[in-house]
């Protein structure tokens, strides 16, 4: 690296550290302090009634304290990474930073306690006596071998998980990175010969964990600086080391490599040298993890072995053997269950967990988090991204279920499934809102057509409907261009094969469309020819068309183009006496929970009728996602305070509904705040026909519905899940280009509800 482009880094870094506040920690209170009687629960007197529950029943603690998620990561500073015996005060940037992927990744709190102790006796006396304060201990930074003295008295005293990450984290993820290599490679454990170089914290851990993987102790052969751990050999000696001694005399690496299937290097730059890999066996696997340069550069072992399967530490190589893979997500499923220990099983089960997920079809989100590299099973992909969603469940989840069938989980889980959809939940902010409507989708097998179907937002939503659902994708696009970007995204499926397809320039089905069109439009000025031609053209037509004909049952387009275009097409084809478009409805997930907003599309300027018919049909699509629908008509005009056009004709919509019995509350008309605060509305119009929020807003234009959707996205973090497109008993929706993969999957769930149950 340049001097230059090394000076603007370490610039940067330090800027980073330093502004707008000093370190990347701060501690927020979770309850309100606003008045006295705040003040009188939080401290004194009230405070004194959790300590008698905790002082008479100490497992309440985690119901009255934040200890049940609670994590001390601590160090003295004495193995930073890269940067050695730099001390406890030198270290804590370092602390700071794994604090805030304990939260990032997990949503666990943290404190980094740097400790300015050397002797690894007396630093164990004061991590046992943090037992009160956390729910888990994380070792980390600390030199061996006084690391396994630590841990080794920490996990005796304490009842408490104790987790030595540079070890345990680095082997776990080392194990997966393993597992997946072999199945890559066609090798076993129990036939590889292992050779590994470096006998510190991590390399012994990471030896220890491929024996419990199958790895047989014979096949081992570790060296050090001193060369090879024989037997007899006294320099640089540890007990941890003399478990893998081989018999006979010193040799060293270049002895030792010939044969071997699995190179794992954790010592320093340069070791393997390609004259090395050339030794080894046929495949070879190469993790070379010494940071940040690693004992050989992946280019130039792959000039001496081709088909050689490379990891290193370094996040511009493929194949990144990172600890943030494994210490959140074990920690995370430790804590659920109240685990005592982090044992064997729960270590093993963490590793199946993430070899498991890089065997999957990466996600939308995965793939927007590294735009441009290669997500797809293999020499290059045998682990996942940190910034894969999908981590926190499977992962947490496989701990937590080792925990209790292992016995050490003193708050085991009875629905381990539920628990695992609450943590998707909890990283997929749109699934547990989604859970009814995909449930309900559940009950029929349901055709969905996508226009857009080149896509690659189609195309994932596509190959998740096949995972995740019982409904049936059909793309509309070129065939050769779908399957090209379907392999380019990582994703196995293929046209025809997994889905059914439509190719507008080469189709079978090709006069049987147009003339179906032109017999709809051929009282619009629709010509054959102009028939033609839209068939050929326009993919919404021609999924509107499908859907007419029955060999569809619901449409999803607009990925690109302007809502209303696609809207006049849809209705051209689609709607009748008994079903038109009445209106768009936008759920926003908010941190504070959903909240629905219409019309954000359909209509303009509504009219009475038309606001109304926007109220029945949003309180309809409310009860899809299991809650009971209050809806709110907002205008200018506040309870008749304002004679301006939005005030009358929400005053006239409620006259409407007024008209005949409703299975639903409302309430109008009024402004965005009174809906949303009960306390405002309640000083304005006491006798309001609902109480507490409002959880659907219908606005008297689409520019102040579509406005507020916009704020809510962009300024208060709501994730969207529509538009819906009430009217048309299920039978098309129309999204916005800004839509996500898992969008579109949400809106397949929402297409695939029968029109029977949908109503």
């Amino acid at each position: 690296m340049s001097t230059d482009k090394t000076t603007s880094l370490r610039e940067a870094a330090l800027a980073y550290h330093r502004e707008p506040i000093p370190g990347k920690l701060e501690v927020r209170a979770t309850k309100p302090l606003a008045n006295g009687r705040d003040l009188a629960r939080a401290y004194s007197p009230g405070v004194a009634e959790a300590c008698i529950e905790i002082k008479n029943d100490a497992s309440t603690a985690r119901d009255y304290t934040a200890r049940g998620n609670l994590v001390a990561v601590v160090t003295n500073g004495t193995a930073v990474l890269g940067l050695g015996n730099i001390g406890a005060l030198a270290s804590k940037p370092v602390m700071e930073g794994k604090a805030v992927l304990f939260k990032k990744f997990a949503d666990i709190n943290c404190f980094d306690i740097e400790l300015n102790e050397a002797d690894p006796e007396r630093l164990a006396d004061i991590v046992c006596a943090l037992e009160p304060t956390f729910g888990a201990i994380n070792l980390e930074d600390i030199k061996a071998p006084d690391c396994f003295i630590v841990e080794e008295i920490c996990r005796e005293r304490m009842n408490i998980p104790v987790f030595h990450d540079d070890q345990h984290g680095t082997a776990i993820v080392v194990g997966a990175a393993a597992l997946n290599a072999l199945r890559v490679a066609g090798k076993s454990f129990d036939e590889i010969k292992v050779v590994s170089t470096g006998g510190g914290a991590a390399g012994i851990a990471c030896l220890n964990m491929l024996l419990k993987l199958g790895v047989k102790r014979e096949n081992v052969w570790l060296c050090d600086l001193d060369g090879l751990v024989h037997e007899g050999r006294e320099a640089s000696m540890t007990e941890q080391k003399a478990a893998y001694a081989q018999p006979g005399g010193p040799r060293d690496l270049g002895d030792v490599i010939e044969g071997a299937d699995l190179f794992l290097g954790l010592s320093g730059p340069n070791v393997l040298k390609p004259e090395m890999v050339a030794k080894m066996a046929d495949r070879p696997i190469i993790f070379a993890l010494a940071n940040p340069n690693p004992e050989i550069d992946p280019a130039a072992a792959r000039e001496v072995a081709p088909d050689a399967i490379i990891a290193t530490g370094r996040s511009d190589f493929p194949n990144q053997v990172n600890n943030v893979l494994c210490f959140p997500f074990i920690f995370r499923g430790a804590l659920d269950v109240g685990a005592t220990t982090i044992n064997d099983e729960m270590k093993i089960a963490c590793v199946e967990g993430i070899a498991e997920l890089a065997r999957k079809t990466t996600t939308a989100e995965t793939a927007a988090a590294y735009r441009g590299e290669q997500l797809t099973f293999g020499p290059d992909y045998l682990i996942p991204k940190p910034f894969d969603p999908r981590l926190m469940g499977v992962v947490a989840t496989s701990v937590a279920r080792a925990a209790i069938e292992s016995g050490v989980a003193e708050r085991p889980i009875d629905d381990i499934a539920a628990y695992k959809a609450g943590l998707d939940a909890s990283v997929f902010r749109s699934s547990l809102i989604m859970r009814p409507v995909f449930q309900a989708a559940a009950t029929a097998e349901r055709r969905i057509v996508f226009a857009e179907g080149e896509d690659e937002r189609v195309l994932r939503a596509a190959n998740a409907m096949l995972e995740e659902t019982t409904d049936k994708p059909i793309l509309i696009g070129r065939p050769d261009v779908i399957e090209r970007r379907a392999e380019r995204a990582g994703l196995k499926i293929r046209p025809r094969t997994d889905f059914d397809i439509v190719a507008p320039d080469n189709d079978p089905r090709y006069r049987d469309y147009w003339t179906t069109y032109h017999q709809i439009m051929r009282r619009h000025g629709v010509t054959p020819d102009i028939a033609k031609a839209i068939m050929r053209t326009n993919t919404t037509a021609i999924g509107a068309v499908m859907v007419h004909r029955g060999e569809a049952d619901s449409l999803i387009c607009g990925t690109f183009g302007q809502y209303l275009w696609h809207l006049n097409y849809v209705t051209q084809v689609l709607a009748d006496e008994t079903h038109r478009p009445i209106g768009a409805l936008s759920l926003m997930i908010l941190e504070d929970g959903p909240l629905f907003i219409a019309d954000t599309h359909v209509n303009p300027q509504p009219t009475p009728e038309q606001i109304a018919n926007s109220c029945i049909g949003a309180a309809r699509h409310v009860r899809r996602f299991g809650l009971e629908p209050k809806v709110a008509l907002c205008s200018h005009s506040q309870f008749g305070d304002f004679a301006c056009d939005s005030g009358q004709r929400m005053r006239a919509a409620l006259d409407i509904l007024d008209s005949a019995p409703r299975d639903f509350a409302y309430e109008g008309e009024m402004h965005a705040d009174a809906a949303l605060d009960p306390d405002v509305r309640g000083r304005i119009f006491p006798d309001a026909r609902f109480e507490g929020a409002a959880n659907v807003l219908v606005f008297a234009n689409t520019d102040a519905a579509s406005s507020v959707r916009n704020i809510l996205k962009m300024k208060a973090n709501g994730l969207e899940v529509g538009p819906i497109l009430m009217g048309l008993a299920n039978r098309a929706h129309i999204v916005t280009p800004s839509i996500t993969a898992r969008g579109l999957l949400n809106m397949s769930a929402v297409a695939g509800t029968p029109v029977a149950t949908y109503g």
